[in-house]
């Protein structure tokens, strides 16, 4: 009798074990537990060298060194398991003779109701191709213009993708024709509005390669009064990782970048977020903006950071986030 009852008090702290296993998302359904699944300093370089590689000539829309990019990001979202939105990756667009890109993946959400909104990321992998010759050099690699976004976007597909935490479902979106005036996000966010997709927020990347002074916060929101956005984040990141710029709205920054057409089309919070405030990095549109420029400790950093606070944000049973009068 001693026995039987050892057995059966052996199987019920097993039971137990593997229940709670199942219930704290480290095995199971959930996937790999989230805080074993880190971004790593070296994965973000090896994107970064190419993708601001010379070989790719500064990205240039409709450039051969754009295509090779294009290629590089649809490459990457198959190896991670990143779905297309649309029937390929690629969002067609025509700026008279010019074709652009912008190349889309999916991660579905988890849960059965919440999937059915959309968390959109984004940045753009365009630049401006050549710039003023600086000995010898013409290439504006544009490395933290915008490859630090784009590959800050990438590396939360990949994240989601492997973890499955996420209920509500992502779009992992990158731009072509940025510098051209905003025309590739415009395009999409038009075509997912035709579409009639139920959006619910859009950050937007742009320029995460270099760090803050110590004294200011370590990223900055375009933008920041005109919803709850920031505070949102931050109350998930557990510490003030997106902080008010004073100067972003002198400077017009909501509307300069591609969050700008999300937030006119589909109008929900819109923003971009940012590590460049003009007083850290010398090489904005320079030929000097290369991967040898980058802080991708940094990097790591504010995209690790970033993940529990857009975890949290996506999770949420309720949209906590939501704009502000004007």
């Amino acid at each position: 009798m001693k026995k039987l009852l050892s057995v059966l008090i052996l199987a019920l702290l097993v039971s137990c074990s593997v229940k709670q296993k199942a219930s704290d998302g480290k095995s199971g359904e959930n996937g790999a537990s989230p805080e074993k699944i880190k971004i790593a300093v070296d994965d973000i370089k090896k994107s970064m060298e190419y993708l601001a590689s010379d070989e790719l000539g500064g990205r240039a829309t409709g450039s051969e060194g754009i295509e090779k990019a294009a290629v590089f990001i649809e490459n990457y979202f198959k190896a991670n398991n990143i779905k297309p939105y649309f029937e390929t990756y690629r969002d067609t667009f025509k700026l008279g003779e010019l074709i652009g890109y912008n190349v889309v993946g999916m991660i579905e959400g988890n849960d059965p109701k919440l999937k059915n909104e959309f968390i959109i990321l984004g940045g753009h992998y365009d630049h401006i191709g050549q710039g003023k010759e600086v000995n010898g050099d013409t290439i504006a690699n544009g490395a933290n213009d915008d490859a630090s976004g784009t590959i800050a976007a990438m590396e939360f597909g990949k994240y989601f993708a492997k973890s499955k935490t996420n209920k509500r479902s992502i779009l992992i979106t990158l731009y072509a024709a940025e510098e051209m005036g905003l025309k590739g996000s415009a395009h999409l966010a038009k075509r997912l509005k035709e579409k009639g997709l139920n959006a619910y927020t859009m950050i937007n990347f742009e320029m995460i390669g270099v760090p803050r002074a110590e004294d200011k916060s370590m990223a900055y929101m375009s933008g920041y009064d005109r919803s709850n956005f920031a505070p949102i984040l931050n109350k998930y990141a557990g510490e003030e990782v997106v902080g008010f710029f004073p100067k972003a709205k002198e400077f017009n920054l909501f509307m300069r970048s591609d969050n700008f057409p999300f937030f006119k089309e589909l109008n929900v919070p819109a923003h971009a977020i940012s590590t460049f405030d003009f007083t850290n990095f010398e090489y904005y549109h320079h030929v000097d903006d290369e991967p040898d420029k980058m802080d991708y400790e940094h990097m790591a950093s504010f995209i690790n950071k970033m993940i529990p606070a857009l975890e949290g944000m996506m999770n949420a049973p309720t949209k906590e986030v939501i704009l502000n009068d004007e």
